[in-house]
Order: C-alpha cells, then structure tokens, then sequence
C-alpha cells in the first residue's frame, strides 16, 4: 500500500560518505535525492526547509535519458530518485460543468485536477502486491497517492470503461466490460493494476 508522507529524516539512515540513501547508490557531492517518503535530501542529508524543497520543486525537470536534474540558468543539478518526485497528499472534489473534478495536492502544495492530460493510474509496487497509485503532475514528472488519499478515492469508485476512454460516464466499453475505477473532467481512471499511464 502507499506509504504516507513525512517520514523525515528518521526514516531512512544519514549516509555519511553521501553515496546510498535509502535505496539509491552512486549519489556524488552536490547532488540531490528523494526517498519513497517525499524526503529531499543533499549532500546526504534531509533538507529540513521545506520552503527551500517547495523551491527546488519548481525548477524539477525529467531529462531525456529517464533521471531528474534541478535546472536553473546558471546550473544543473542531478536528483536521484527513488519513486516518483512528488506525493499526492490531499483530495478535493468538485463539480465544474456538471463534471466531477478530482484535485490532489502533492507535498509541495502544488495542485493537479486529473483530465485527459494529467491521468491517474495504478500500478503493482515493485516489492509487494499491494496497489501503487499515481497522478502525473507534469511533463515526465509524477505524484504517488498516499494510502488514505488512495482509500478516499475508492470510497468514490464506480463502474466504468475498462479502456478508461473519455465519454458518457455511465456507457460501458466496446466489449462491454466495466471496471472499478474514478472520473475526472469527463475521464475514467480504472483503480487496477491493469492500466498504465
């Protein structure tokens, strides 16, 4: 199940020569990482500021190649990191246009309505059979649920289009299956493992 954010600094062992943290290796001087708990760490050690994280958090970009580099005019910084970059640790649902809108905030206070664009997906976490749930925030850059975000949403699942294709939000599939699952500005988001974004 999705871990809940905040573990701190606690949660993961300081490294003292600055090269493993929390599972991540080959971490240098200088550069960042952040653990499966939403934890942002440099020179291995948390940063406390979460202002200072909220920052860094603007200047996130996915790189071509798969990793994660802080960028700013002047300078690059890597960022390894263990998941995704975010936690999604609150829901809101509202109705826009007759539509259900489901808004998350991830850690940094950034808020994400999922849409065609910003899907929700379900995956397998790599170490167990529990469900890990994602949203993506923006280009290459995403947030996992945390379980009672994850709970809240399937206290809203319904019935919906396997294929999770946008229309009516109660006409089944071509093959006329339904899954459980949520929508979002005219989306179905199935709730299985079964869908990947």
């Amino acid at each position: 199940m999705p871990d809940e954010g905040g573990g701190g600094a606690h949660a993961h062992g300081a490294a003292a020569d600055g090269t493993q943290i929390g599972t991540l290796s080959g971490i240098q001087p200088g550069e960042f990482a952040i653990t499966r708990d939403g934890t942002w760490w440099h020179d291995g050690k948390p940063i406390p500021r979460r202002e200072l994280v909220k920052l860094f958090a603007t200047v996130l970009r996915r790189e071509a190649d798969g990793g994660f580099a802080l960028v700013t005019p002047a300078e690059r910084a890597r960022v390894h990191v263990e998941d995704v970059p975010f936690l999604a640790e609150e829901l809101e649902v509202t109705i826009e246009g007759g539509r259900q809108v489901l808004s998350l905030r991830t850690n940094v206070d950034r808020w994400v309505a999922a849409g065609p664009d910003r899907p929700i997906w379900v995956e397998q976490a790599p170490d167990s059979d529990e469900p890990a749930p994602y949203i993506r925030v923006s280009d290459g850059l995403d947030a996992r649920l945390v379980r009672s975000v994850f709970y809240q949403l399937a206290e809203l699942a319904e019935f919906g289009p396997a294929d999770g294709r946008s229309g009516a939000e109660t006409a089944p599939n071509q093959q006329g299956q339904e899954v459980l699952g949520v929508w979002s500005r005219g989306t179905f988001f199935p709730l299985d493992t079964t869908r990947a974004a």
